[in-house]
Parts: structure tokens; sequence; C-alpha cells
């Protein structure tokens, strides 16, 4: 299995003058944690890291040594154009690939190894966890205007798995509409492919906040004495 990491995050939301992925998070970089979940996942065989040039020597020098292939590959203004310059580096030969956030270092390679399989079954899927609480829709006004069902609502988390093929032809056909998507589950949504959802745990965060480092400090650390 192929894996991606989306790993051109800015400091912006979390008051940083640097990536937020080489911040410190007990006694390591963000990234580093991520990495060793990956590394750590019999069924990950590959592994490409999408960043910006300027971070390239700090995140490859994480992973010399490992025993898996490692690559870095330039990425783009936007998530989306990193994704396809991701897809455009896969090997040849590459059926499936999984994609995942850089900012979610709290994954554990289990995760990695049902997304893997479940694709490898012949679903495209994401990771998600249900929503507990209860969610408003708003308008500009911030006027509520309906209240969905909240056994039908899960929030997206990565890793999201699909075939190479097949999500190739989908950001093929996003560039010809101009379709901007935040995700890849949101472009399969708006071809109308069909995308699984996998439960995963609450605990794989996106650290995007100083709040959020908080938090994955205080589960690394319940892991750590677990």
């Amino acid at each position: 299995m192929h894996l991606l990491i989306a790993a051109a995050g800015s400091g912006r939301r979390m008051g940083a003058a640097c990536n937020k992925l080489l911040l410190p998070l007990a006694g390591r970089s963000v990234v580093a944690w991520t990495l060793d979940a990956a590394i750590s996942a019999e069924l990950i065989d590959w592994i490409g890291i999408i960043g910006q040039p300027v971070d390239r020597t700090s995140i490859m020098e994480l992973v010399k040594g490992v025993g898996k292939p490692v690559e870095w590959i330039d990425g783009g203004d936007t998530r989306q154009d990193s994704v396809q310059k991701g897809l455009a580096a896969l090997p040849s030969g590459a059926e499936y690939v999984l994609i995942h956030d850089g900012a979610r270092c709290l994954i554990e390679p289990e995760l990695f190894n049902r997304c893997a399989k479940a694709v490898v079954a012949g679903d495209a899927v994401i990771a998600a966890v249900p929503v507990t609480d209860t969610i408003k829709l708003v308008d500009e006004r911030g006027l509520i205007t309906a209240t969905p069902k909240r056994d039908e609502l899960w929030a997206a988390q990565t890793p999201q798995g699909f075939s190479v093929s097949q999500l190739r032809k989908g950001h093929e056909q996003a560039l010809v509409n101009g379709w901007v998507v935040t995700d890849d589950a949101s472009l399969y949504e708006r071809i109308g492919w069909p995308v699984k959802v996998l439960e995963s745990s609450p605990s794989n965060i996106k650290v995007t906040t100083p709040f959020d480092l908080t938090i994955a400090e205080s589960v690394l650390r319940l892991r750590e004495e677990g």
C-alpha cells in the first residue's frame, strides 16, 4: 500500500513562525509521531511526504535509515494541488493509495492497516467518528436554520483511501470543472462515487491550535503510561 502524507502545514492558527508539523510535541516534532505510525504499519510499503521545499531537510532527517522507501514530493499552493502532485509522483504500478494529514499525529498503525485492507477489498474509505455534539446550521445573520439528525453525522478524518486510477480521474474532472474541495472524499461526492466510512478513534485529532498540542501531549503521556 502506498501512503501520501500531506505535510505542507502552516503555523498561522498555531501562532507559530514555522510549519506547525515541526513544533515540539512530547520531546519530538509533531510530524515525527505521524511518521512513526506510518513506518510501523506493516501494510504500508511506500511513503511519500508532500511538503514545501523549505521544510524538506528538517522532515527528511526524521526518516533516515528507516526500513521503507520514503520520498519527498514538493507540494502545491493548496491541499488539492498537493494531492495532485503526490498522485503524479507515485511509483508506476501503484494501485491503491492512502492520503493522511501529517497533523493527525496521534494515529496508530492499526488504523493505517484497517484502511489499507478496506481499500484493497474494493472500497473507497475515510476514517471518521460519529458526531456527539448537536450540530446547528446557521445563516449569514447568525440565526439557526436547521438541526441535522445527529445519528447521520460523522466527523471526517484521515486516512482516506482510494484506487489510484479512479482518484486520478476524479482530480482530472476537478481541473476541467474548476472544482475546489477540501478533501478527496468530497471530490468523490461531487462525482457521485461511493465512499465508505470506517470508524476511527476520537483521539485521531488534527493538531491545529495550541490547545490541540496540549491534548496530544496528554494522549501520548497516557499511552506511554498504559
